[in-house]
């Protein structure tokens, strides 16, 4: 605890984004460097509590040691804090930009304040190591003469080649995308994570050792990859495909043209972005179209911030939930992620741009509407009033709020329900088997053993758990290498 008394006398001064003016016009990364000066500085108000919440369950799905970094960048140690973060954390350049922070929001200090800037600090760190050449290929210095196949090349799936391989087996990776990331690449657009950054990572894997095919859809019906010639070929095999299956809307005059699930609409977007800049009009323009993006979190959000860029006439975003208090509510203490309003990039430029907040509470969509042709034209919807008797929320249609809005691109963004089906496994006696299912649909596999019902075959990310946040899936995927390790050599050394 370099500064014992930092946090009673230094105000939380968080990185900020660069000018929303600026930014909505491009796809150029959200964020602005910050001079070391003020790292260390707001490094400094770490507490160095007894009980760091920060790198609790509750707080870090991989156990980052906060206080143990921030002190070494107050102190000026930053290639010590790179180690250090490394140790628990595959890639926080990834988590730097895109995790939402559970680790601040059970801070210690945020008890009586506000929280230390842990994400800004990994984030800092983690881009030193680059910009210094601390961060290099080290590949393992012998084999173990196994091999394992990774289904899935998301955060799950690259955090658990990167620990086999450090192990020493051989690993490969397969994707059916052309481009290796998973939701990385496709599924978060480029304001919030440039593709080099994905890039660069991805390079380091392969100078280590890691092999990627892309265009591979394994266990697919027509022209996949067929998982049994990689359970044959290989002596283990991790599903790590994501929770891919979207929630879709089936409300009446759904299969009008100008809906679309929001993955569509953001992978298009992106591709289109990375092959030609756009050029090619392979993606779903917004372009001078009244938009309505149903349902918030962050791909709402990054639906909303690639629908302005693109240049809409106009956005709005439904919230089927009523919009949160300002502060903490009795049921949601501290240190439980603090369920608060929050404003995020796509919400300010939307501000700036339309003159107020884009998001809408308490409606519930009751049908589309559309022209002679088949085109949607807009919506109908009703306000809706939330209830909570002895804990259980209801939720009532309120009588005479019908509302007609008009529309004429309208992203659904109301989550996934699960993985897609992986076909073609078998028995000893070459019967066809199918993969053992949760209650929600999720491939059925324990957490911190993650093997599913398949000898040899194991399960870690959104796949396993559901829908999550991009830490987690790292998480699973550094534990699933664990537990893989241990099936091939009978121990491990991996933590």
């Amino acid at each position: 605890m370099g500064n014992p008394t930092g946090f009673k006398e230094i105000a939380r001064q968080p990185q900020p984004y660069r000018d929303v003016k600026e930014r909505s016009k491009d796809y150029a990364e959200l964020y602005i460097p910050v001079k070391e000066e003020a790292l260390t500085t707001q490094a400094s108000r770490c507490m160095d509590c007894g009980i760091p919440f920060c790198q609790s369950a509750d707080g870090c799905p991989v156990y980052n040691l906060c206080p143990e970094w921030n002190d070494l960048v107050y102190r000026g140690r930053w290639q010590d804090a790179l180690d250090n973060l490394h140790s628990t954390n595959n890639f926080p350049e990834f988590t730097g930009r895109v995790c939402p922070a559970p680790c601040e929001g059970s801070c210690v200090l945020g008890k009586v304040d506000q929280p230390v800037t842990i994400k800004n600090i990994e984030f800092a760190i983690v881009e030193r190591g680059f910009n210094e050449g601390w961060i290099k290929p080290e590949p393992p210095e012998k084999r173990t003469g196994k091999s394992v196949a990774v289904v899935g090349s998301g955060p799950s799936g690259l955090a658990a080649a990167a620990q086999l391989n450090k192990a020493g087996h051989k690993v490969t990776v397969y994707e059916r995308a052309d481009r290796i990331g998973g939701l990385l690449m496709y599924g978060i657009p480029n304001m919030k994570l440039g593709k080099d950054v994905v890039d660069r990572r991805v390079e380091l894997l392969r100078q280590e050792g890691v092999e990627f095919f892309t265009n591979a859809a394994v266990g697919a019906s027509e022209g996949g990859v067929s998982i049994e010639k990689l359970r044959k070929n290989n002596n283990a095999v991790i599903l790590t495909t994501g929770a891919t299956v979207a929630r879709d809307l089936p409300i009446e005059n759904r299969q009008l043209k100008g809906i679309h699930l929001a993955m569509e609409f953001l992978k298009a977007n992106t591709k289109s972005l990375l092959d030609s800049n756009l050029e090619d009009n392979n993606y779903i323009s917004a372009k001078d179209k009244n938009v309505i993006v149903i349902g918030g979190g962050d791909t709402g959000t990054d639906c909303i911030g690639t629908s302005l860029r693109h240049g809409a006439k106009s956005i709005v975003n439904f919230e089927l939930l009523p919009q949160p208090e300002e502060l903490r509510v009795d049921d949601n203490p501290w240190p439980q992620w603090p369920k608060v309003f929050r404003v995020d990039y796509g919400h300010a430029e939307a501000q700036d741009k339309f003159g107020k907040d884009p998001r809408e509470y308490c409606l519930l969509s009751k049908g589309f509407i559309g022209d002679d042709s088949g085109n949607l034209t807009g919506i109908r919807t009703v306000q809706v009033e939330w209830t909570n008797t002895n804990g259980q929320w209801k939720m009532a249609e309120i009588e005479g709020s019908e509302k007609v809005w008009e529309a004429d691109l309208i992203m659904l963004s109301m989550g996934f329900l699960g993985p897609e089906a992986i076909s073609g496994f078998r028995d000893q006696s070459d019967q066809s088997i199918d993969l053992e299912l949760d209650g929600r649909s999720n491939f059925s596999a324990e957490y911190e053993k993650f093997s599913t019902s398949i000898d040899g075959v194991f399960a870690a990310g959104d796949c396993r758990r559901g829908q999550s946040l991009v830490v987690r899936a790292i998480d699973e995927g550094r534990k699933a290498a664990r537990e893989v390790d241990i099936f091939l050599m009978g121990s491990t050394l991996l933590p």
